[in-house]
């Protein structure tokens, strides 16, 4: 199968019904679903606290330009100004009343 053959199948599949293209790729729903859907879909709460988490993480980082725009050239001094980043996220959080 050619891969525009596969894309243009797997969006069509996508289209059709995006949870049953979760349960047949075995993906769990981690995001709870509508409270007026007439058949809600079962979900993990504490996942869906531990997506919230890391989802909060990377807003927090966004606020560093200097990561969001990937000024640093070498990957090395990338990670460590991420690691320097987290370290002041986890001294805010650590500080706070």
């Amino acid at each position: 199968m050619k891969p525009d053959e596969w894309h243009s199948r797997l969006s069509r599949l996508r289209q059709i019904a995006p949870i049953n293209f979760g349960i047949r790729v075995e993906l769990q729903p981690v995001v709870p679903p509508n409270p007026n859907r007439l058949n809600p879909w079962e979900y993990d709460r504490e996942l869906c606290k531990k997506r919230n988490e890391v989802e909060r993480l990377f807003r927090r980082l966004k606020a560093f330009r200097r990561i969001f725009s990937r000024f640093e050239k070498l990957d090395l001094m990338f990670i460590a100004f991420i690691h320097i980043a987290l370290i002041f996220d986890g001294l805010v959080y650590l500080n706070r009343p």
